[in-house]
């Protein structure tokens, strides 16, 4: 594929559900089928893209174990969602998944979910070295709701009406970002320890992360008095930036996608979060491979039942 493949040319490329399934079998197994039951197994080739597992003697697809399994929506329309998705960096609106592939926006809101579970990977990083971490809160300006939706005394760090959000971010790019309860240290404190390298270099904004000085070198800048950083050069010739414009840039980003949806949920949060440190880094990366990480990437473990799945009675031939 091209790096500037344009909608058009994605068309051509999934045309059909067939085609859909070369593509997605050519990138999950390359040229050896392998069976999800048992991967020593002989694999027979039967009809309409499906397979059958000798020693197990169970039939399956490339579906089966993929979020796709067992799912009505044809393929056409799953790879059509997952280059929408690709390429709305923004994030995007269930609401015009369904008017663009003409279904329920219940359901265009369930395929979007299952895409987004394909980026918690993403929302995993170890950091060391440099490392700036600040709190955001998800949710809409007080001042901007109507009169009887106002919520009393939720300004400053109250989240009273808001979803705290904690990151991390390396100065190499690395990003992570996870949904809490609270502010307080004994919140904050067991994530800092868990995805920062003990040593490490960490920039704050002046809040109490309780005994992170401890285990870390903390340096702090304060908003509150105008003091928001600065850049100079040690004795090594190396370049010291004093500051948390990193993760202060990063919510920006998040607060544009969050932007897009009219409503969030408090209880899946979480995955929008996942959505934007996913997208964060891959500012120039071209679609395919992004569109590519969501293919390989929706693999779930493959829970296997007593009962044998069953195609009806169809030949098979021998995979070599």
């Amino acid at each position: 594929m091209k790096k500037s493949m344009n909608f058009l040319e994605f068309i051509q490329i999934v045309k059909d559900e067939n085609a859909c399934y070369d593509l997605y079998e050519q990138w999950k197994w390359g040229d050896k089928v392998v069976s999800p039951f048992d991967p020593t197994s002989k694999v027979y080739k039967c009809k309409n893209h499906k397979y059958k597992c000798k020693n197990t003697n169970r039939y399956f697809t490339v579906k089966t174990g993929t979020c796709f399994a067992n799912s009505k929506i044809p393929f056409t329309k799953w790879f059509y969602v997952m280059w929408l998705f690709a390429q709305g960096k923004r994030g995007i609106s269930s609401y015009q998944v369904s008017r663009d592939i003409d279904v329920s926006q219940k359901t265009a809101w369930r395929m979007l979910h299952k895409i987004r579970k394909a980026m918690t990977g993403e929302n995993d990083y170890y950091l060391e070295g440099e490392v700036e971490i600040d709190e955001s809160f998800a949710g809409g300006k007080n001042a901007n709701r109507h009169k009887d939706k106002k919520v009393e005394r939720c300004q400053g760090r109250s989240f009273k009406d808001k979803v705290p959000v904690f990151g991390l971010i390396g100065r190499n790019g690395d990003l992570v970002a996870k949904v809490v309860s609270g502010t307080g240290s004994s919140k904050l404190l067991p994530i800092i320890r868990k995805y920062v390298e003990e040593g490490s270099t960490i920039y704050t904004d002046g809040w109490d992360y309780g005994e992170v000085s401890e285990m870390y070198n903390q340096i702090s800048v304060d908003h509150g008095h105008k003091y928001y950083g600065i850049t100079y050069y040690n004795d090594n010739k190396e370049t010291v930036m004093i500051t948390t414009n990193t993760i202060e840039n990063a919510w920006s980003v998040f607060k544009r996608i969050y932007a897009t949806y009219y409503h969030i949920s408090k209880k899946y949060m979480q995955r929008y979060v996942d959505e934007f440190v996913f997208f964060i880094p891959v500012g120039f990366v071209e679609i395919e491979s992004i569109f590519l990480h969501f293919t390989v990437e929706c693999n779930q473990p493959l829970v296997i039942y007593p009962r044998a799945v069953s195609f009806g009675t169809v030949r098979c031939s021998e995979v070599e």
